[in-house]
C-alpha cells in the first residue's frame, strides 16, 4: 500500500503562516488528487501553562516547533515544485532544500506519530501527569479516548478541581501509597 512507503518529511514556513500553509496544502491535495502520495499534513502543539499579568495562570496551546509543517507522503520529484511554491513556504527541510525524510527515531522523539499505546489505567483510577507542562500532578481518570489516545483527568490545581486532557503516554498509574501498617510492620521485621 502507498501509505506504507510514506515517510514524514518537513518544510519549513514564514513565521506565523504554518497553519495558512496547511489549509494551502489541504486543498491543493484535494484540487490535484495527491491522496495517494501525501497523506497527512502536521503542526505538532502542546499545552504550555502561562502566567498573565494579572498573576492568573492559564493552559495555553502552543506550536512545537514554529515555523515547521510536517507532510506525511510518498516524495516524488513534482511534488518538490508543487509545494515549495505554495504561499509561505521557504522549502524543504534537509541539504541545500531537497528533502530528507525523517528517521523513525526523530519521528518518535518528536511525537508527530504515535502508534496505539495499551494503558493498565480505567475510568475512576488515580494516574500521575509524567510529562509536559502538568508533570507531577495526579489526579482520578473521567474518560479514555481510544481515537485520540487521551485521557481526561480530573486534577487539582490552583485550588480547584480542574479536568485537563493529556495523551495516553503522558500518564501512569499510581499506585496505592503504602499505609502506615505495612510501612510498621516491615520496620519491626527488620528489626527483629
Amino acid at each position: 500500500m502507498a501509505e506504507e512507503q510514506a515517510r514524514w518529511y518537513v518544510i519549513h514556513t514564514y513565521s506565523g503562516y504554518e497553519a495558512m500553509v496547511k489549509d494551502s496544502l489541504e486543498k491543493l491535495i484535494e484540487n490535484n488528487n495527491l491522496q495517494e502520495n501525501i497523506f497527512e499534513i502536521q503542526i505538532p502543539t502542546e499545552e504550555t501553562l502561562e502566567e498573565k499579568a494579572n498573576g492568573k495562570k492559564k493552559l495555553v496551546e502552543r506550536k512545537k516547533f514554529p515555523c515547521y509543517v510536517f507532510l506525511k507522503m510518498k516524495y516524488e520529484n513534482n511534488l518538490w515544485y508543487i509545494i515549495t511554491s505554495t504561499r509561505g513556504v521557504t522549502g524543504f527541510v534537509g541539504p541545500q532544500g531537497r528533502p530528507l525524510p525523517l528517521t523513525d527515531e526523530e519521528v518518535a522523539r518528536m511525537g508527530i506519530e504515535n502508534g496505539k499505546i495499551d494503558v493498565d489505567f480505567k475510568v475512576g483510577d488515580s494516574v500521575q501527569i509524567v510529562s509536559g507542562v502538568l508533570e507531577g500532578f495526579i489526579g482520578k481518570v473521567i474518560s479514555l479516548n481510544e481515537a485520540t489516545q487521551k485521557v481526561m483527568v480530573n486534577v487539582e490545581m490552583f485550588g480547584r478541581s480542574t479536568d485537563v486532557e493529556v495523551n495516553y503516554n503522558q500518564a501512569k498509574m499510581v499506585t496505592p501509597a503504602a499505609t502506615e501498617e505495612t510501612v510498621v510492620e516491615e520496620t519491626t521485621e527488620e528489626n527483629a
